[in-house]
């Protein structure tokens, strides 16, 4: 069975993301913190980590440079839906959310995932960055 740990910050997040993947049939541990994060992959290794970017202390970016360093083999799903800003409420100095995944890429995440985004897509994502048939 496939082992998933998610990061997220925010407990609706956490509780949504967890149900999706018990039910596709995943393995799921769930944290609010990349700390908290790097103590349970050492404890029990996973095979994906889904993280959110945006998180205080340690931000997602951060985590993953961090997971893949001592993890190299965990495949690493980014997902964020902060720092947008709509056309009225623009800001020049504002990080985006494209940005913001795109940095998570550059760390080296496997998949990136716009919040909100559909069940679907997230089951997807998961069998995408393990290359499964179909994704």
């Amino acid at each position: 069975m496939l082992r998933i740990l998610v990061i997220d910050d925010e407990p609706d997040v956490l509780d949504g993301i967890k149900r999706v993947l018990d039910r596709a049939g995943f393995s799921v541990r769930v944290v609010d913190n990349a700390t908290d994060a790097m103590l349970e992959l050492k404890r029990l290794a996973a095979d994906v980590v889904i993280t959110d970017i945006i998180m205080p202390k340690v931000n997602g970016v951060d985590a993953i440079e961090r997971i893949l360093r001592e993890f190299p083999m965990v495949r690493i799903v980014a997902i964020s839906g902060g720092g947008n800003f709509d056309v009225n409420g623009y800001q020049p100095a504002a990080i985006t959310t494209t940005v913001y995944l795109a940095a998570a890429k550059r760390a080296g995440a496997h998949c990136i995932l716009t919040k909100p985004f559909e069940s679907r897509e997230l089951i997807e994502a998961v069998n995408q960055v393990m290359g499964a048939v179909g994704a």
